[in-house]
């Protein structure tokens, strides 16, 4: 009886076995499991991947600039203190401090690069970057005085050591009688930093708040204040609760937004590549296709028996839809362990194949950075195996109505 009810299950497997004196459906099942497999593989790979360079690119980002910035219309910020008093008392606010960001011309012997310099305070900046653990040599105390933090690169390019001079020359001069002459200060190198980002450490620099003060000539006013959230997250609900609160009077911008371009690239790039290595399951499906139409027409005379024993159209199905199913679930489940090995154990593989073959993939002088990250989401692997799934279970439809309509009386007539 248990037989009986559960037959579709029995005939589905046992069809997954070819004949002795056809092994190419046999072949052709195989070849269905492994385009699925691999096709999941690849998909769990790549996206891990795109996921690891966002989350890496973020934090990145986010040593260098703060979760959320207030400036004001004009460039100079007024009264800041009393401002920086309410920003503290805002939502997820760990940390504020103010600022000041211009851009000038930095001289050193016959070299010259352009450059932001970004005026900051020591103590406040150590809650808010990560300056402090990405300075390479010298320390942020020693910029009162007029001293000088470059990145690493725009340092190299001006060929200036720690504890030579560096011109800055800023972008407004001086009206004197003869004319427009050039501000121009001497600051001394006391650090140099690496952030990991080239474009951060080509064209940065750090001085103190008070001396950017004097040589830009804001007086007492800032550029604006940068804020610090409790998560990166959060940072979205606080720019909202700012604006608020100072009623759209000032421009809240959180990190997303200013890095927008950046981080919707990387999203459209990973929607790309999820659409391109899914071709590779469609084809594998298309392969299930293929070999369970073969197999219905091998079983045609196994079919119209169990047509005339009983079986219903709809058990028929059944059966063909458990034969592609197992296979569609088999290359599944095959794909997603080979996916997660590759995904956590990425960076040895690589080093493994770039010892092989002595190349180098990642070079850290061409890319911002010299590893590849690889961060394995669980809403990403749901996504893959389900849609793989789906697929694959739909590619059975077909070949299994094809078989539902086999008529016993023709098939079994010359037999």
């Amino acid at each position: 009886m248990l037989a009986r009810r559960y037959y579709e299950w029995l005939v589905g497997l046992r069809y997954l076995r070819a004949k002795k004196s056809n092994h190419f459906i046999g072949v052709i099942t195989l070849i269905s499991v492994a385009g699925v497999a691999l096709g999941v593989a690849a998909l769990i790979v790549v996206l891990a991947v795109m996921t690891g360079f966002k989350e890496e690119l973020q934090k990145q980002i986010l040593g260098v600039t703060s979760h959320v910035v207030i400036q004001y219309p004009g460039g100079h910020l007024p009264n800041h203190e009393e401002l920086l008093k309410k920003v503290i008392k805002a939502p997820n606010v760990v940390a504020a401090a103010p600022y000041i960001l211009q851009q000038a011309m930095l001289l050193s012997g016959n070299v010259a690069a352009g450059a932001v310099v970004r005026g900051i305070d020591p103590k406040q900046e150590r809650e808010i970057s990560s300056l402090a653990k990405n300075l390479k040599r010298g320390s942020m105390e020693d910029l009162h005085g007029f001293g000088i933090i470059l990145g690493g690169r725009l340092a190299a390019h001006l060929g200036a050591r720690i504890g030579q001079p560096v011109t800055v020359v800023a972008p407004v001069g001086n009206v004197t009688a003869l004319g427009t002459m050039p501000r121009m200060k001497r600051f001394t190198v006391v650090g140099t930093f690496d952030s990991g980002m080239y474009e951060y450490d080509k064209s940065l620099a750090y001085v103190h708040l008070a001396d950017a003060q004097t040589f830009f000539r804001f007086d007492n006013d800032v550029s604006g204040i940068e804020i610090r959230t409790a998560n990166p997250d959060l940072a979205f609900t606080t720019r909202s609760w700012l604006e608020k609160e100072l009623r759209y009077t000032h421009s809240v911008q959180d990190w997303m937004q200013m890095n927008h371009n950046f981080f919707r690239a990387l999203q459209i790039e990973k929607a790309t590549m999820f659409v391109i290595l899914f071709l590779i399951v469609l084809v594998a499906a298309f392969n299930i296709i293929s070999s369970l139409i073969m197999v219905v027409m091998e079983k045609g005379r196994d079919v119209a028996i169990l047509k005339t024993m009983g079986a219903s159209a709809r058990g028929i199905m059944t059966i063909f839809v458990i034969n592609g199913g197992v296979i569609g679930f088999a290359g599944t489940l095959m794909g997603m362990l080979l996916g997660l090995a590759l995904a956590y154990n990425l960076e040895p593989v690589l080093q493994f194949i770039e010892r092989q073959f002595g190349i180098r993939i990642l070079s850290g002088d061409v890319y911002f950075i010299d590893h590849l990250p690889s961060v394995v989401l669980r809403s990403d692997v749901l996504m893959v195996t389900g849609v793989s799934l789906l697929i694959t279970l739909l590619a059975t439809l077909y070949p299994a109505w094809r078989a539902a309509r086999v008529d016993p009386v023709e098939t079994l007539r010359y037999e």
